[in-house]
């Protein structure tokens, strides 16, 4: 079965293709069986190979080379897959949560006049992605990797009639164009300095030739982060990902559980090796992680779009996952990957149904009341909102939130600084998750509601719930809860060895009680603010933490204010200045002296002959007078 492994990019791959030639001709129905089919059997695929990796691979890697890409001067990378744990993890997510999305897109998208439009860019970007995450080497991965960015042009200006679509999406192609540009220069500095750019080999070289703290493994550990902030819009290219709630919410769903914004995750846990030999950057990962998940938390807190709220709490939950992968706790951060996969997916599309039911409205002050009109989709967003809260011992999310921090205590002096950021961040994620929660299904009706959710969304809901729930049953804590590494196991022969600090079971314990504690105290916070008095639900500028912080918080800290300062406002004073400049002026009055001698010479084209007798005189006795000076 593990020569079916090309098929699994290869399906989405074709829906595209068939959706994109055939598209404007073919049925609604057949455009949704082949949109959501292709992507379907890709994840019944990945069963199959997987089941087989696991059962024969022993654990190692599989490559398969389907082609010869380029051979140019001893440079030569293929087209080819590479198949090991931890992408083996990615395929299942991107396939299955995917697969789920298009599902649920198909009764969503109904009433749209691109709907097979719609599902040919979706299915494009599952294949990006996992281009991406099959790529044997860093050639192949960058093409998925612009794929996804390109995609999410595309996705997010989906209904590009409106310009704020056309905007945002230009913003988030632009934004994350930075970290692509860092990520591109690496390339070339890896392939200058080790001569391949085959991972695998890569990472062997790397550390043959490279001492740990090189000035080569610090400028392309750098280089590497730079593309990763990018596409997991941590700080400081984070601005993109609020706006790029523009598009459609299956869209949201794909980019925010199983594609784009994870990218980054996967490039950095990919390249470990890298960042092993530059303890610094490794270092900068998870302080930028921590960083991310506190700003990005408090201004969730301030959001009154209900698809803005979640998209900053994307970008506080890829904050902790940058923080496990910066203290070195490789299956944590992974781990947390695929909870939040679950949990966010399941989040954005029970958005997806409250904005479908109240005539897309977004707002949650215009929201409340729902439990009552949407009560499965009350129930499901509940689920999901308590894993993302990390209620404590019965959600994914608790499970894999509390081994990241446990992890990052237990690393050391600063990892102990690092841990009290995620505490102080889980605390301020269960008040804006409930905050949320609150608002939006709990209190007076302020909208009524016009249309519910029909079987396959419902289906979708339901499935993902189970998700939020059981999925952290893959990893439990090792003093606590008889130590179930079912998944760290798995992924341990594609990840460097972890942890030379031991997790006593008293420190383990307090660490639980205390994450525990922040959660279940930052959702009672919530009650009190939001529920038990409905001031703060109804006039948010009466936030406690007063309206012009809530403000500053609700701008995403200013810094598309600041970038708008920094960056905008004097690259368009310079294309304003440049668009007379005087380069372009020399070039102008060249081509206004030839206007001018052609008129000239025109006139003389007059047709009457004794004036060409006077000049062809005048000629000669000019010729004859320079003949006779000289």
């Amino acid at each position: 079965m593990l020569g079916l492994l090309w098929l699994i990019p290869a399906l989405p791959f074709a829906g595209f293709a068939i959706l994109a030639l055939l598209g404007p001709v073919i049925s609604r129905t057949l455009a949704a069986v082949v949109g959501v089919g292709s992507v379907g059997l890709a994840a019944l695929i990945t069963l199959l190979v997987g089941a087989d990796f696991m059962a024969s691979a022993g654990g190692h890697g599989y490559s398969q080379t389907l082609w010869s890409w380029m051979d140019v001067g001893g440079f030569n990378p293929g087209i080819t897959l590479y198949l090991d744990s931890v992408s083996l993890l990615f395929v299942v997510v991107i396939t299955f949560v995917g697969f789920l999305i298009h599902l649920y897109s198909a009764e969503y998208m109904a009433d749209d006049e691109g709907y097979s439009r719609f599902f040919a860019y979706m299915n494009l970007f599952v294949g990006s992605m996992l281009t991406l995450v099959l790529a044997d080497n860093l050639l192949l991965l960058f093409l998925g990797w612009e794929g996804v960015g390109l995609c999410s042009f595309l996705l997010i200006g989906f209904w590009y009639r409106d310009p704020y679509n056309g905007y945002a999406a230009r913003k988030a192609f632009v934004v994350t164009r930075v970290g692509d540009t860092a990520l591109l220069v690496g390339m070339f500095l890896l392939f200058n300095n080790l001569g391949t750019l085959q991972i695998q080999e890569l990472m062997q070289r790397a550390g043959q030739s490279w001492p740990v703290g090189s000035s080569l493994a610090v400028a392309a550990a750098l280089l590497i982060l730079g593309g990763a902030v990018g596409k997991s819009a941590q700080l400081p290219l984070q601005t993109w990902l609020p706006d790029a709630m523009a598009g459609p919410t299956p869209v949201s769903a794909l980019i925010h559980a199983a594609t784009m914004v994870t990218a980054g995750v996967y490039l950095i846990a990919r390249t470990n090796a890298i960042f092993l030999l530059a303890p610094s950057v490794l270092q900068l990962v998870a302080i930028v992680g921590a960083l991310t998940l506190l700003i990005a938390g408090f201004a969730a807190l301030a959001q009154t779009d209900l698809k803005r709220v979640l998209a900053y709490s994307t970008i506080s939950q890829i904050g902790y996952m940058f923080l496990g992968l910066g203290v070195g706790s490789w299956s944590a951060a992974l781990f947390h990957f695929f909870t939040h996969a679950f949990f966010k997916a399941l989040l954005f599309l029970g958005a997806g149904v409250i904005i479908l039911a109240l005539h897309h409205e977004q707002d949650m002050h215009r929201m409340g009341g729902l439990r009552k009109s949407l009560p499965l989709t009350f129930w499901t967003f509940l689920i999901g909102a308590a894993s993302l809260a990390a209620l404590p011992w019965v959600t994914a999310g608790f499970y894999s939130k509390d081994m990241i921090l446990t992890e990052a205590w237990v690393s050391g002096p600063s990892g102990q600084l690092l841990a009290a950021a995620g505490f102080l961040g889980a605390l301020v994620t269960s008040m804006y998750t409930f905050r949320m929660v609150f608002i939006t299904f709990f209190g007076r009706e302020r909208t009524h509601v016009t249309r519910r959710p029909e079987l396959r969304i419902s289906a979708v809901l339901v499935i993902l719930a189970f998700g939020a729930l059981a999925a952290g049953l893959l990893e439990l804590p090792k003093n606590i809860l008889g130590g179930l590494p079912i998944l760290s196991g798995f992924l341990h022969s594609a990840l460097p060895a972890e942890g030379a600090h031991e997790v006593s079971t008293s420190t383990e314990w307090a660490l639980q009680i205390v994450s525990a504690l922040l959660s279940l105290g930052g959702i009672y916070v919530a009650y009190l603010l939001y529920y038990r008095t409905d001031r703060y639900a109804e006039d948010p500028s009466r936030a406690p933490w007063g309206a012009g912080l809530n403000r500053f918080w609700r701008s995403g800290w200013g810094f598309d204010s600041l970038y708008d300062l920094l960056f905008v406002r004097p690259y368009v004073a310079f294309a304003r200045i440049n668009k007379g400049d005087f380069i372009n002026a020399i070039y102008e009055a060249v081509a206004g002296l030839n206007v001018l001698f052609h008129r000239v010479l025109s006139s003389t084209e007059s047709g009457i002959v004794r004036w060409y007798a006077a000049g062809i005189a005048a000629g000669a006795i000019i010729a004859v007078a320079i003949g006779v000076i000289r």
